[in-house]
């Protein structure tokens, strides 16, 4: 497509300035939602509102006296007066928008950004304004585009909620100056195919609408201390004036105090820790460990802080050393962050985050055994993963936890009751959880205790989740996948784990949930991807596949069995195994599994079952059988050998879990 030329209208500038008004007001909302998600957001949530409205309201006088604008179809199949200057509107907002997170070539990378020097309108003083939270569905939206580059959250908002072509897609993000619109294109198909929601919906929900606003008050005491520091400085100043214009001495002296730090300082000081101010959390787009103040009554113990960093970075062997999977204990290059420094039960504990790993140092105040450093990866770590790290060492049969400063709720409840409603677990001011009991150590499988908590409502309303204590620094986050639908529905995504269904479901899979500090999984979830009916009333029959993913990034894989005989807390029958495998995660979302079965009656069986776009299932072995649906069922010798081959809506073939290639 080309840039056509557009003639002023009869009545010059003004009339067109009036004309493109009239479309600003009309349009306001989606355009502000444009700007509003492609912003950068290291901005934060107040800045890029107010970014947003004031980028759509400067876009007003550019387009009504620019004379050129990407030829793009009108939205929706529609043709109506006024299209031309929406168009032009759209590339306005779109090229400001994408241009405000390019710094200028020359620019010093330490200053902030040239457009933020000088005030724009609108501007808000004493309050913090951002949209309202949605759902958990909305909030996997959120990240996915914080993920995606600019141009590409550009592309996929022109074509779900403006509705444009691709064609007319690609001409405005040239138009804008947009780097590479074709990846920008290709981003966004990835965006769409990835909603487990209509995106238009999800869009049009209060989780992006940077127009239906919520108002709080800025950190009052800050900005207390600020006034005082300005009066103080202004007072100063004053002096300084007065007494440089009686000595009539126009040098001034600055001494050299020697305590600033080299930029290429090898060894962090405890005087370089970064310290997290309590409000950021609710005031960033990342919700993760570096949103975490900084918390604890011994914060500013100097001594321990230097012990706890001289244990990392200088290690001393009589400093025991825990290192989680694929951890490295390499010292961190710059100064890391203090999340807590405090006194938990008999012991004297330090957590630090250096952006890709979490150090947690403990010492006992009698010194009665040796001080204890453990290090375990937490990268790309979210609202979830990076809700609670363990304050105590494993083993012990109780842990305290550190919660984040976004969980509104705590409450603990027995994986093997789902019946059972949760118990209200005591948080501390600081965020540090009463003792909760932890995963037994023993071969028994009396209780599966984990903690279930609760999102603020300014992270996403309605939104509670499960963590697993099993000995790591951070407890593992259970999600959920139920059934697929019937036909051939789309994949579904992982849910948290907290609805009834998905209760019961863990119910039989709680105990095969084993305490370990070297396995390093990060979550596990229980996919029921296939169900049948039992011949001889062996009952309704549900297939699962248990999927554990590590912080390091391979999973491990359990195929089981349960049927509705079973009892509410019965484990799972355990089919196949594999480890190492992309078999039931988004990359592998397609498996089968066959077992022997033996009837109520006694009678024994092949069975085998598919994912949802299995079309037929051949085993083979002790029964040889094809039947052209997703479950199988036929008779067989006693404990049969069996393996079972799928073959997908596709026309592909598919191994069964457990055996090469899967």
């Amino acid at each position: 497509m080309h840039l056509r030329s557009l003639r002023p209208s009869a009545g010059g500038v003004r009339s067109r300035v009036r004309e493109a008004e009239s479309v600003l007001v009309e349009q306001y909302g989606d355009l502000v939602r444009l700007a509003h998600l492609v912003l950068p957001d290291s901005l934060g949530r107040h800045r890029r509102v107010l970014v947003a409205h004031a980028l759509v309201q400067r876009a007003l006088r550019r387009a009504g006296t620019t004379r050129s604008a990407p030829a793009v179809p009108a939205p929706r199949g529609e043709s109506r007066a006024g299209d031309s200057v929406e168009r032009l509107l759209l590339a306005e907002v779109l090229r400001a928008a994408l241009a405000h997170g390019r710094r200028p070539r020359l620019w010093p990378a330490r200053f902030a950004h040239p457009v933020a020097l000088w005030p724009r309108l609108p501007l808000v003083v004493g309050l913090r304004l951002f949209p309202r939270s949605g759902g958990a569905d909305e909030l996997a939206l959120a990240r996915r585009l914080s993920a995606a580059p600019p141009a590409a959250r550009a592309a996929f908002l022109l074509r779900t909620v403006h509705g444009l072509p691709t064609d007319a897609v690609h001409d405005l993000l040239t138009a804008a100056d947009a780097p590479d619109p074709d990846a920008a294109l290709r981003t966004a198909d990835l965006l769409e195919e990835t909603s487990r929601r209509s995106p238009a919906a999800l869009l049009a929900s209060q989780e992006f609408d940077a127009c239906a606003l919520q108002a709080g008050p800025t950190d009052l005491l800050r900005r207390a201390r600020r006034t005082r520091l300005l009066l103080g400085a202004a007072a100063i100043g004053l002096v300084t004036v007065v007494t440089l214009t009686v000595t009539g001495d126009g040098t001034t002296h600055r001494p050299d105090t020697g305590t600033g730090t080299p930029a290429g300082h090898a060894v962090p000081r405890t005087a370089d820790l970064v310290r997290t101010a309590a409000g950021l959390w609710d005031n960033t787009s990342r919700v993760d460990f570096t949103a975490w103040p900084t918390r604890g009554i011994r914060a500013h113990d100097q001594d321990l802080l230097t012990r706890a960093l001289t244990a990392w970075t200088h290690p001393q062997a009589t400093t025991r050393l825990r290192l989680a999977p694929a951890t490295t204990a390499t010292p961190p290059t710059t100064a890391p962050q203090l999340l807590y420094a405090g006194d938990v039960d008999d012991r004297e504990v330090v957590l630090f985050y250096d952006g890709q790993r979490l150090a947690r140092y403990s010492e006992t105040r009698s010194a009665a055994q040796d001080a204890e450093l453990s290090l375990a990866r937490v990268d790309d770590a979210d609202v979830t993963t990076a809700a609670a790290v363990s304050l105590t060492p494993a083993g012990d049969g109780t842990a305290r936890y550190l919660l984040a400063p976004w969980v509104a709720e705590a409450q603990t409840r027995d994986l093997l009751r789902p019946d059972v409603l949760a118990r209200p677990l005591h948080v501390s001011k600081d965020g540090v959880t009463d003792p909760v009991p932890t995963v037994p150590t023993t071969a028994g499988c009396a209780e599966r205790p984990v903690l279930q908590l609760r999102s603020s409502p300014r992270i996403a309303e309605h939104h509670a989740f499960l963590l697993a204590p099993l000995g790591g620094l951070s407890p593992v986050h259970l999600t959920y996948t139920p059934l697929p639908g019937h036909g051939t529905p789309p994949a579904r995504q992982p849910r948290e784990a907290t609805g009834p269904q998905a209760l019961l479901a863990w119910a039989h899979q709680a105990c095969a949930l084993r305490p370990s500090s070297d396995t390093g999984v990060r979550a596990v979830n229980n996919w029921d991807f296939a169900e049948q009916d039992l011949p001889d009333g062996g009952g309704h029959a549900v297939w699962t596949c248990a999927r554990a993913d590590t912080w390091r990034g391979p999973g491990d894989v359990t195929i089981s069995f349960r049927t509705s005989r079973y009892a509410p807390a019965a484990p799972a029958r355990t089919i196949t195994s594999a480890r190492a495998t992309a078999a039931c995660s988004r990359f592998g979302q397609h498996v089968v599994a066959a077992s022997g079965w033996r009837s109520p009656n006694g009678h024994w069986y092949a069975l085998a079952a598919g994912s949802r776009a299995v079309t037929s299932l051949t085993v083979s072995g002790d029964v040889k059988a094809t039947e052209r649906s997703r479950t199988l069922a036929v008779p067989a010798p006693r404990d049969p050998r069996i393996t079972v081959r799928a073959r997908l809506a596709t026309g592909e073939g598919l191994d069964e879990v457990g055996t090469p290639g899967t």
